[in-house]
């Protein structure tokens, strides 16, 4: 029997087979499809980080407006030229602030917004009468994301000298 087609092994022509290379083609579409559906139902990674572009471990606290008013935590520790998460998810305020030290080094990343911190690990609801409260008054400098979800802070070199204590 001769079609002009040529044959494959059992005589069946080419032109009728259904062998594997078109079967795969489907399935390629149908795992391709299902790949972005489920990246697409994935949340992207959202949170606030940041890098310490220094040669030495920073210890980093940050303030924020959480549902029940202001809140400062710390400490974060983070080694030189490595990045950290300060908050994971996406991010609901358009301003974070921001305080690290350099133990190491002396030096430090502070500003004007006033919140409380302690030596030890913290997390402190409200901004008023930090010494009265058995805290340190600490300024803090501000981040403003301009609203985005996700945020990366780098710190080079320290600014000033001290503690940012007040």
């Amino acid at each position: 029997m001769s079609t002009g087609q040529g044959s494959l092994a059992g005589g069946i022509p080419m032109a009728a087979h259904k062998g594997p290379v078109r079967r795969t083609r489907p399935a390629l579409v149908a795992a391709a499809l299902s790949f972005l559906a489920l990246a697409a139902a994935t949340p992207a990674k959202a949170d606030l980080r940041l890098c310490n572009k220094t040669d030495g471990t920073i210890s980093v606290a940050i303030g924020y407006k959480a549902a029940d008013g202001w809140r400062s935590e710390g400490w974060w520790n983070i080694g030189g030229s490595k990045c950290g998460t300060l908050l994971s998810g996406a991010l609901t305020s358009r301003y974070y602030y921001l305080y690290a030290v350099d133990s190491q080094h002396g030096g430090e990343w502070g500003g004007k917004a006033f919140m409380c911190t302690r030596r030890k690990m913290f997390t402190i609801s409200g901004v008023e009468n930090c010494v009265a409260r058995g805290y340190e008054r600490t300024g803090f400098f501000e981040v403003d994301t301009a609203e985005q979800r996700s945020w990366t802070v780098h710190l080079y070199q320290p600014t000033q000298k001290g503690n940012g204590a007040k």
